[in-house]
């Protein structure tokens, strides 16, 4: 890992800063990132382009202050029970940045099981409020581990909403459905092609085309120019590794090469 007196940036601190990407400009709106990278995404961008961004404590509470991952908050905002916690996610008022079992071209997302539903292979989490969550507010997916097991031609059960299930089901599941971003070990992707299927949007400095399409289980629109994820800044360098994750945890997350 590099130490906190270079500029060098390591893979974890890229999905950082890209994660932190996903909240910028979105106003007074609640952060819910799931995850050790989105978490000081999150925060990063609360204390730099995105002030106004709300943060939690992870549970119940909504936070005034930006604490170092697994320390606890100083500044107390307000409460956030389930029943409020829900009304914004239902009215559009949260970007959750989820994790995701499988993930494939149309932005279907599964966390539930692994194999027929009737007898599956692996249980995981369950449906969750996935499907809530991807008709109702921004929901982008963080993956650390790029691979043709989570990237798969078809999800072997719906729980988040694709692009192309939310406009089979029409104008009431389309309406406010959107997937700006999905982040992974190895690259930024986006749905902004005609079909709506996944793009490749920046690749992390040190990966190539080729390995990402090799650990993809499906085609991807390549533009002809892919360019890399954006370098964090020294200021941003020095949130993260002072401020945000003094520990060191993002890189047990996304571990250096």
């Amino acid at each position: 890992m590099s130490g906190t007196g270079t500029t060098t940036a390591t893979r974890a601190e890229y999905c950082v800063v890209a994660c932190a990407e996903a909240w910028r400009g979105a106003g007074e709106v609640l952060a819910t990132p799931m995850g050790t990278v989105p978490t000081i995404g999150a925060r990063l961008a609360k204390l730099t382009f995105s002030p106004d961004l709300l943060l939690t404590d992870g549970e119940a509470l909504l936070i005034g202050d930006v604490p170092a991952v697994g320390a606890q908050a100083r500044v107390v905002e307000g409460w956030l029970p389930y029943r409020r916690h829900l009304a914004l996610v239902a009215t559009g008022r949260r970007h959750v940045m989820m994790g995701a079992a499988q993930l494939d071209r149309h932005g279907n997302q599964n966390i539930s099981c692994i194999g027929d539903w009737a007898r599956p292979r692996r249980q995981l989490l369950g449906v969750r409020g996935a499907p809530v969550n991807t008709l109702n507010n921004p929901t982008s997916y963080w993956v650390p581990r790029h691979s043709t097991r989570v990237f798969v031609e078809r999800v072997d059960m719906v729980c988040g909403v694709g692009y192309d299930r939310a406009a089979a089901a029409g104008p009431s599941a389309t309406r406010f459905h959107r997937i700006p971003d999905v982040i992974s070990d190895l690259g930024v992707f986006d749905f902004e092609t005609p079909d709506r299927t996944m793009r490749l949007r920046s690749l992390h400095p040190g990966v190539t085309v080729e390995q990402v399409t090799e650990a993809t289980g499906f085609a991807l629109t390549v533009p002809d120019e892919v360019p890399y994820t954006r370098e964090p800044s020294a200021e941003e360098l020095r949130l993260i590794r002072e401020v945000i994750d003094p520990e060191g945890l993002r890189e047990r997350e996304v571990p250096t090469a």
